[in-house]
């Protein structure tokens, strides 16, 4: 009995991202030029938007409910050690996959379709040109790359999302600074790109194989589109759960009070 098809193409995925790291640390390393011009693109797409998204869940959903919380007791000082939870260990990471997966990693599996269906990658590999170090190998790259400095860009976002917050309630902005970074560790900074890290190697391989996999044309690519954008959410909270979860049980001190 045959496995799954869901199975099957797991399997085919950690396949695919086991051969794209085997290629990227060996040479030859001719994927270079294809790296840096993804890289730009995925910077010119992704900025803005992850910008906007981080600033607008740190101020509204996060900071007007946390503020609107402490003040109850009086207590706005404390709003910058909820904070680092909520910038540091949840929204920045998770933000910037999500803006990476649906925003770079789709226009990345749409691009690859359409050299499938108009058989582009058929045609490389017959001239003999190997269709993983020249296409996958410098999107991985690129994507793992961007969710490392997006997730810069979205700790930013987030901390002027809470500087906003602070003003808006009349709070001084001392008192608020001083919890912060009483409560922030470099171990939580660290796993934060950790985690991006791990993101941005899963949309790159997702959207990679939906995309050289595509078929039946414009409307097979967009189905591999939309698939793969469907399953690297799916992912991203998988991931998100398993990480955090190994986090904590191997690192208590994140869970004690500061």
């Amino acid at each position: 009995m045959s496995a799954p098809p869901a199975i099957l193409e797991l399997g085919a995925m950690l396949q695919l991202g086991w051969q794209s790291i085997g290629r990227a640390v060996r040479p030859p390393y001719s994927y270079g030029p294809e790296f840096v011009a993804q890289l730009r693109f995925a910077l010119l797409i992704g900025a803005g938007p992850l910008a906007i998204t981080s600033f607008a869940l740190s101020f509204g959903p996060a900071g007007i409910q946390a503020s609107n919380f402490l003040g109850l007791f009086g207590a706005l000082d404390r709003m910058g050690g909820i904070y680092v939870l909520i910038v540091v260990r949840f929204f920045s990471p998770l933000v910037t996959a999500i803006v990476v997966a649906g925003v770079v990693g789709t226009a990345i599996t749409a691009d690859l379709g359409a050299r499938k269906v108009r058989e582009e990658t058929d045609a490389l590999s017959v001239l003999g040109i190997d269709t993983i170090r020249s296409l996958v190998v410098p999107r991985l790259l690129a994507i793992v790359l961007v969710c490392l400095l997006f997730n810069v860009v979205a700790l930013i976002g987030g901390v002027v999302g809470a500087v906003v917050v602070v003003l808006q309630n009349d709070a001084p902005l001392g008192p608020f600074f001083s919890a912060f970074f009483t409560s922030a560790t470099t171990l939580e900074l660290a796993a934060s790109f950790l985690k991006c890290a791990l993101y941005g190697v899963m949309i790159a391989i997702v959207c990679c194989y939906k995309g050289i996999n595509a078929s039946g044309g414009a409307a097979g690519v967009g189905r591999a589109v939309n698939q793969a954008v469907v399953m690297a959410f799916l992912l991203i909270g998988v991931i998100d759960y398993a990480f955090t979860q190994a986090l904590l049980a191997t690192n208590p001190i994140l869970s004690e009070v500061r």
